[in-house]
C-alpha cells in the first residue's frame, strides 16, 4: 500500500487523465516495454510516457520499476518489442542504462530493437554516448522518439 499521500495523489491524477490521452487508435503502431532501470524506484515520469504511448496508438508493457538488467533481457527475448524504453530518475542509476544496452548486444537482441531513454538526469548526449537510439526529455518527445524509429523500421 502506498503510503506518500503526494504519490497516491499523483497516481491517482494519472488515472483520471489516462482516458483523456487515449485515441481511438485501432491497430497497434507497434510494441514498447518501458521500466525504470535496477536502483530506481521512481515511476511517476514513467508512467506518463506510459500513458502517452498508449494515446498514441503503441502497445505499452510497462515491467514496473528496480529492474534488473536480467529482467529486462529475459522480457526483451520473450516479447520481442519493437523498442525498449529505460528511465532513470537518480545519477546513481544511470550506468543501469548502459548495462542493458550492453546486455542487449551480449545477447544478440540489440538488432531488431530501438532503446529510447529517458529521465531527469538523462540528455542526449548520455543517450548517443551509451548507445541508446533515441532520448525524451518528456513524454510528448518520448512519442515522437518512438514514432521516428517505428518509422525508421519499416
Amino acid at each position: 500500500m502506498i503510503k506518500d499521500p503526494f504519490i497516491l495523489f499523483s497516481k491517482k491524477g494519472l488515472e483520471i487523465i489516462k482516458p483523456l490521452l487515449q485515441d481511438d487508435a485501432s491497430e497497434s503502431k507497434g510494441t514498447i516495454i518501458i521500466c525504470t532501470v535496477k536502483g530506481d524506484m521512481h515511476d511517476i515520469g514513467k508512467n506518463l510516457v506510459t500513458m502517452m504511448l498508449e494515446g498514441a496508438g503503441f502497445n505499452v508493457i510497462d515491467l514496473g520499476v528496480d529492474l534488473s538488467v536480467e529482467k529486462v533481457i529475459e522480457q526483451v527475448a520473450q516479447v520481442k518489442p519493437d523498442i525498449l524504453g529505460l528511465s532513470a530518475l537518480l545519477t546513481t542509476t544511470m550506468p543501469e542504462m548502459k548495462k542493458v544496452i550492453e546486455a542487449l548486444e551480449e545477447k544478440g537482441l540489440r538488432n531488431n530493437l530501438k532503446v529510447i531513454i529517458g529521465g531527469a538526469p538523462v540528455d542526449a548526449a548520455f543517450a548517443q554516448k551509451i548507445g541508446a537510439d533515441g532520448f525524451g526529455d518528456d513524454a510528448t518527445e518520448a512519442v515522437k522518439q518512438a514514432r521516428r524509429l517505428i518509422a525508421g523500421k519499416t
